[in-house]
């Protein structure tokens, strides 16, 4: 077993002043977060991001703080530690203000990751207008195919589905689709949308009484939806890796919860099995 820098070297000194900008090493920072999120080992992923903060903070790194505060974000909302999270998107947003930092791409990314954390613990009102300024930043700087911008649009209309605008939502899932559809292993992403896109049909049978009752319709559409989901993630040419076996995990509960219950026992296995070799 190799041990990496981090494992063994204390951060430098927080009390010398740099003098000049000492850049972390953000792609062998973001490898080896993917490893600890592959695993889902999380504790191991928290102390790796909290070392490249201070050592990105000491070498007065402005544009490694805003990578690594924008994955501790990631990180805190995937680990429903809600605190954690706020803090790290507070930090973020104070990053953004700094005039080093105005890059539109950047900022756009950074708005969506603070949005995304904002849903995930109810904060839904608040994260849309933080969407709509990234759509903007986005569509103005990406090219169509970017994955970003699918990302961004899947994101955006499961916020747009929470507050009942079902059209929009709507509207924007297949645009994301759309995206996925352009890029190289995009099925996995597709899969996602599907099933978000099964939870925007049952969203618009909620009548606001007691429990959703879905009809005959709505049955058939979600249907429709799980069955290319299941396929997609079937997709033979699909790398079966850390981002494969957390979707399968992420789509797992979502079968079963409308009944596909051998699907949701294979992804949820096969999710197991992936983690298991890496």
């Amino acid at each position: 077993m190799f041990l990496s820098k981090e494992d063994y070297e204390e951060p430098r000194c927080l009390l010398c002043k740099p003098t000049e900008v000492a850049p972390i090493p953000v792609g062998r920072v973001l490898g080896k977060l993917d490893e600890y999120l592959g695993k889902n080992d999380y504790p191991a992923a928290e102390r790796h991001l909290k070392y490249w903060l201070m050592e990105a903070e000491t070498g007065n790194d402005k544009r490694g703080m805003l990578t690594v505060s924008n994955e501790m974000i990631g990180l805190y909302r995937k680990a429903g530690r809600e605190q954690e999270c706020m803090e790290a998107a507070e930090s973020v947003r104070n990053l953004l203000s700094d005039p080093d930092l105005d890059e539109e791409v950047t900022r756009g990314t950074s708005l969506i990751n603070i949005a995304t954390g904002y849903k995930a613990f109810g904060k839904t009102a608040e994260a849309l207008p933080l969407y709509e300024e990234a759509m903007e930043l986005y569509e103005k700087n990406l090219k169509e195919r970017d994955s970003r911008l699918g990302g961004l649009y899947n994101n955006m209309a499961i916020t747009l589905t929470a507050l009942g605008e079902y059209d929009r939502a709507e509207e924007l899932y297949g645009k994301a689709l759309h995206v996925m559809s352009l890029n190289e292993n995009g099925e996995t992403d597709m899969a996602i949308t599907y099933c978000n896109m099964a939870d925007l049909t049952a969203a618009r049978c909620d009548t606001g009484t007691e429990g959703i009752t879905l009809d005959a319709e709505a049955e058939r559409k979600i249907g429709e939806y799980l069955e290319t989901a299941r396929r997609l993630l079937d997709t033979e040419t699909l790398p079966r890796d850390g981002y494969h076996a957390f979707v399968c995990e992420k789509c797992a509960p979502t079968f079963g919860y409308y009944g596909f219950f051998a699907d949701e026992k294979e992804l949820s296995e096969r999710s197991e099995q992936i983690r298991r070799k890496l």
